[in-house]
């Protein structure tokens, strides 16, 4: 008698609408009731989904506070404004714009505060936020590329790109969120022309 291989079991698909509502929702309890008070159960009813529905997708509050606030920087990107400069500008804005939102500024300092004592949670913070940012300098480096603005990468790239993200991130964050100085236009405009001194220095 021939035996019958059963058909491989496919779960339930993932909704990206169902995400989406969870992570917003863990952003506005984030808001509202900070680190501490927030609990997946509060999010799931925020998001009129069930709790379970939560615990298929992430395995802990880490995890999805770390996705939610993910979220928010993948919508930053590299405007193309006709130069290095005006590019840096502009996403430079962007990112000081971004961390003007309650959201997104109370979301990054609970995880940042919780990754000090946590590893994983660092980790996680590299891989689902940081590392997947580094795509800005990347993009932004090629383009400067094609046009001439910078020379051909001579050997690998990977540390000037993880330099120049920390740098900019660096600035940033620490203008908007530890000195709470305003990021204006004249600020990263002097900001700029400091950040490609430095590149077409290391270029040359």
């Amino acid at each position: 008698m021939q035996s019958r291989t059963p058909a491989p079991r496919t779960g339930r698909p993932r909704s990206a609408a169902a995400d989406t509502a969870i992570l917003a929702a863990t952003r506005q309890a984030l808001v509202e009731l900070g680190w501490s008070k927030l609990t997946l159960g509060d999010v799931a009813t925020r998001a009129g989904v069930a709790k379970t529905t939560l615990y298929r997708r992430w395995a802990g509050k880490n995890e999805l506070v770390v996705d939610a606030v993910a979220e928010l920087f993948d919508e930053l990107e590299v405007p193309d404004r006709g130069s290095l400069a005006a590019d840096v500008e502009g996403v430079v804005l962007q990112f000081a714009a971004l961390l003007e939102l309650p959201a997104a500024k109370t979301a990054l300092m609970a995880v940042v505060s919780e990754a000090t004592q946590d590893a994983a949670l660092r980790g996680r913070i590299r891989e689902a936020i940081v590392d997947r940012q580094k795509r800005l300098v990347v993009e932004g480096r090629r383009r400067a590329q094609e046009r001439g603005e910078l020379p051909p990468d001579d050997g690998e790239p990977g540390p000037q790109v993880d330099l120049v993200f920390d740098m900019v991130a660096g600035a940033v964050v620490h203008r908007t969120l530890v000195s709470c100085e305003p990021v204006d236009t004249d600020w990263v405009s002097r900001f700029t022309a400091v950040l490609l001194r430095g590149l077409t220095a290391a270029a040359a």
